[in-house]
């Protein structure tokens, strides 16, 4: 893409921002577009976007990104006393405490402890759909490895796991108090439902085009379907998990499966992060500070028993410090499986979404061009 092809607007002071999003740009000519959106202390400072059919206002799937959305919801009922994350999931969930699994808490859960990464034999993509089906399923399944004696990512069934605990606690769904609580009152444009006069701004999630070299390196290091992360991943099912295919299914869009299912703008999902960063519309932040340094304190940290890669978390959002050296110990987000990344950081104010149409090669834990637009979105803010 040319810079021509960069649209939107940034305010005074970080016009680097746009300079960098624009060679980017320029060097994604395989990219199906992507988006840039960014508040500080409330104010919506950077909205960019470029690439063939998508514009400011397109829908993207963004997948793990609901686990931020998840992750909130979670720690506003924390915060209220409604959930407490050191009480066992069986004493809101008996089912759960089957296959040894009686002891795990709601701490450990979030902070991907639980050891219960998926169920044997795969889920069917009805089952992938909804989380209801998939807390069935996993009511009576064993963990993978002892619970508490490392982390590994839930990767497609993190979001049912909670959103069970959160339905049996409150009688009503995470999708239901996020509309509610955070989605309404504050008209964000990232939906956990996605209505069907909403469906012809979505556009559909892209494949990777990866390289010659990027090929070889997929090639010579397949996932096994019976290792941990192919179980995670769903890869042992049959069929096996279609990534691309999950968030462009209607009935995904739909229900919203909280590990993935999310659809919405960067404008949209920054604005939801706007929410706890800082004041938003005159109101303050969702989240008291304590309320959010404990969400944001890592609970789990080393080599991840499922990606095999050194990664934290905290309670249900990922610490991103230690990706961004740039951010604050507070900077607490979740990225989504095309590339795309997204968070809070209550020390500086700002609120950060980049979304991507196209998968990136590895860019599961964030694209690549996020460790430039990072930095420079933090500098930007510090001159300002």
């Amino acid at each position: 893409m040319s810079d021509v092809r960069v649209h939107g607007t940034v305010e005074p002071g970080f016009e680097s921002v746009r300079e960098v999003f624009a060679e980017i740009a320029a060097n994604e000519a395989r990219d199906g577009g992507a988006q840039l959106a960014v508040h500080h202390h409330g104010r919506l400072v950077v909205d960019l976007w470029g690439g063939d059919g998508v514009d400011g206002d397109s829908l993207l799937g963004l997948y793990s990104s609901s686990k931020g959305a998840m992750a909130l919801v979670t720690a506003l009922l924390v915060q209220e006393g409604a959930l407490d994350p050191d009480r066992e999931v069986s004493s809101w969930w008996p089912e759960f405490a089957a296959e040894g699994k009686g002891a795990i808490t709601l701490r450990q859960l979030l902070a991907h402890r639980s050891g219960v990464i998926g169920a044997d034999g795969g889920l069917s993509p009805d089952e992938l759909a909804d989380d209801r089906l998939i807390a069935a399923r996993l009511a009576g399944q064993r963990p993978y490895w002892e619970p508490d004696t490392g982390h590994g990512y839930h990767a497609l069934v993190i979001g049912a796991l909670v959103g069970e605990v959160v339905l049996r606690a409150t009688g009503r769904t995470v999708q239901e108090l996020y509309e509610e609580r955070v989605r309404a009152p504050y008209a964000i444009d990232y939906h956990l439902g996605l209505p069907e006069e909403l469906e012809p701004r979505f556009r559909t999630a892209l494949p990777m085009l990866p390289t010659p070299a990027e090929q070889a390196l997929l090639a010579e290091n397949p996932i096994a379907p019976d290792s941990l992360m192919g179980i995670a991943f769903n890869f042992h099912a049959d069929p096996p998990f279609d990534i691309v295919g999950y968030a462009n299914s209607r009935a995904v869009r739909e229900r919203a499966p909280l590990s993935g299912g999310g659809i919405g703008s960067a404008r949209g999902l920054s604005r939801m992060y706007a929410t706890i960063a800082g004041e938003l519309d005159g109101r303050p932040p969702l989240l008291a500070p304590g309320t959010l340094a404990e969400a944001a304190r890592i609970h789990s940290a080393g080599k991840d028993l499922v990606t095999g890669e050194e990664n934290a978390f905290g309670l249900g959002f990922v610490p991103l410090a230690t990706r961004y050296p740039s951010l604050s110990p507070a900077a607490v987000g979740h990225s989504g499986a095309p590339g795309s990344q997204a968070f809070a950081d209550p020390a500086t104010g700002l609120a950060y979404s980049y979304a991507r149409r196209r998968f990136a090669f590895a860019g599961g834990p964030g694209a690549a061009e996020n460790d430039r637009l990072v930095p420079a979105v933090v500098e930007a803010a510090k001159a300002g």
